[in-house]
C-alpha cells in the first residue's frame, strides 16, 4: 500500500505504509535522544559557569543545617570544626604529576552539632611498598576550613565487587561510607583549598562535567536519524519503466 505516489520525469517516489511508520518511528526516538543530551549538555554547562563563578564570590558558611545539595554544588564552602581522623580513608590509586599516591578523606564534625562534612584533604604519596600505608598527620582542634563543594556520589567501574582493606578504599562509595562510619554527613564532599600543616598536597583540576561527551552523543543520535531520513528518501525513489519505448517494434 503506497500511501503517494509523486512523479518527476523519469523518478518515482511512492512510500509504502508499514516502512514509512518505522522509518517515523526511529526518527523521532533518535531525534529525541539527542534533544535529550543537549539538554543534558546545557545542564552541564550551566554547573561549569557556576563553577567558574564561584571561584570569585564569597564562602558560603556551612553551619548546623543540612545543605541542599544542588544549590551548592560546585561553590565555595566555609566550615568550622574538628577532624574525626578514626574515620579518615585513603583513596587508592590516585596519581599526581605521574606519581602514584592516595587522596585522603577525613570527615570534619562541624561546631557542636550532629552533623559532619567528609573533607578531600589532599594527596600524599605511596610508601615504598604496597604494605607500608602512609598515615598524614591530622590536624587537632578545631580548625577553619575553605574548599569547594563536589558531588561525593562519583561513578566508577569495578570489574569486581572490592571490599575496603582497613582505611584503604579503591574507590568512595558514599553510601557505604556513611553506613560503615555511622556519622551523620553533609550531602557533598569539601576538596579543601585551605593551607594546613599536614604535609598534603591540594592539586584540584577544573571539575569536568562531562560537557563533551553529552555533545558527543547529541552529534551522534542526530547523525543517525539524519541516515534514516537518507535512506528512507533512497529506498523510496525508483527510476520508472519508459513505456514509450517499450512500446516501439
Amino acid at each position: 500500500m503506497h500511501l503517494l505516489k509523486l512523479r518527476v520525469g523519469r523518478w518515482q517516489f511512492a512510500p509504502t505504509l508499514w516502512p514509512t511508520l518505522a522509518a517515523f518511528f526511529f526518527f523521532a526516538l533518535t531525534v529525541s535522544l539527542g534533544n535529550w543530551q543537549s539538554g543534558r549538555a546545557e545542564t552541564k554547562r550551566a554547573l561549569q559557569a557556576r563553577y567558574d563563578a564561584a571561584v570569585r564570590e564569597a564562602p558560603i558558611h556551612v553551619g548546623s543545617s543540612l545543605l541542599d545539595r544542588g544549590s551548592v554544588l560546585y561553590r565555595k564552602l566555609e566550615v568550622e570544626g574538628v577532624f574525626d581522623d578514626t574515620h579518615t580513608i585513603l583513596l587508592d590509586n590516585r596519581v599526581l604529576n605521574g606519581v602514584a599516591g592516595y587522596h585522603v578523606l577525613t570527615p570534619l564534625q562541624i561546631g557542636s552539632g550532629p552533623l559532619a562534612i567528609l573533607v578531600n584533604r589532599g594527596w600524599i604519596a605511596t610508601g615504598r611498598s604496597r604494605e607500608q600505608v602512609p598515615a598524614p598527620p591530622t590536624p587537632a582542634g578545631r580548625v577553619r576550613l575553605e574548599g569547594m563543594a563536589v558531588d561525593p556520589h562519583t561513578r566508577y567501574v569495578e570489574l569486581a565487587p572490592t571490599a575496603p582493606q582497613g582505611r584503604v578504599w579503591q574507590n568512595l562509595d558514599f553510601a557505604r561510607y556513611v553506613t560503615a562510619s555511622g556519622l551523620r554527613l553533609q550531602p557533598v564532599l569539601l576538596l579543601q583549598t585551605s593551607s594546613l600543616p599536614d604535609g598534603l598536597r591540594r592539586s584540584w583540576p577544573r571539575p569536568d562535567t562531562g560537557v563533551d561527551t553529552h555533545v558527543s552523543y547529541a552529534f551522534q543520535w542526530y547523525s543517525l536519524a539524519a541516515t534514516l531520513t537518507v535512506l528512507w528518501l533512497i529506498m523510496n525513489v525508483k527510476r520508472c519503466r519508459d513505456d514509450s519505448a517499450d512500446s516501439k517494434p
